[in-house]
């Protein structure tokens, strides 16, 4: 008796064949097709398992484990470009309006940002959990009492294709959860763009040079009365 490995394919659907009508503003195609390709990837390897008559790698090859840690995965992927982008875009217009680099520095997304971000990607796998608790419940069953019957291999069967259906959801939610961090992020972008240099410093510094170059020039004209100190330095 063989493991009848599903084709996850068409599970998977937006995963593989996106409908979008605007791009998102983090490019993440690649990190998506990375997430197909992989889920495909184990489903081959189990398959290829079952036919030489490993039961149990087969079985591991699409266990709880293998789908977390492709969702997983694709998550810190997606926030460390998220990340890469915010970074970017706020050194970029931090240069552009000519802020010091001390501050710039500020800017730069911090490991708690991070990981918050990673946290809210990852929002939407909740019910991608529910669906690979039901992988795992089914995976151990089979294991348990392999060859099993036909109901308990057509559950497993079941369970794997409505986790791909569940991945295919999270994912859906993660790149509206992207859009929801641009948003996030908006009033700090526009912030650095609308900045400008404190005009303190000037004020602070030129008024009084200014005041002492102004007194000086009246002095010397014969407007004002030098002080002793200024007529014995110059010779009056």
């Amino acid at each position: 008796m063989t493991l009848d490995v599903p084709e996850l394919g068409p599970s998977l659907g937006r995963l593989i064949v996106p409908r979008r009508v605007t791009e998102p503003w983090v490019p993440l195609d690649d990190v998506r097709e990375a997430l197909a390709t992989g889920v495909m990837e184990c489903a081959g390897v189990a398959r290829r398992e079952a036919a030489n008559g490993g039961k149990a790698r087969a079985l591991v090859a699409l266990d709880r484990e293998a789908w977390t840690l492709a969702w997983e995965k694709a998550v810190r992927q997606a926030a460390d470009r998220i990340v890469t982008v915010l970074d970017r875009t706020l050194e970029t217009e931090a240069k552009r309006v000519r802020m010091p680099r001390r501050r710039q520095r500020q800017l730069v997304v911090s490991p708690g940002e991070r990981r918050a971000i990673a946290a809210r990607l990852a929002a939407g796998g909740d019910t991608l959990d529910v669906a690979l608790d039901e992988v795992a419940r089914t995976t151990e069953t089979l294991a348990r009492s392999w060859p099993g019957d036909a109901a308990a291999r057509a559950e497993w069967r079941t369970a794997q294709q409505a986790a791909a259906r569940r991945l295919e959801a999270a994912w859906l939610t993660l790149e509206a959860q992207v859009e929801l961090e641009r948003a996030r992020w908006t009033a700090e972008m526009e912030a650095v763009k609308s900045w400008r240099p404190s005009l303190v410093p000037v004020f602070a510094i030129w008024t009084p040079l200014a005041a002492i170059t102004i007194w000086l020039g009246l002095v010397l004209g014969g407007y004002f009365p030098a002080p002793q100190w200024l007529a014995a330095l110059l010779g009056f």
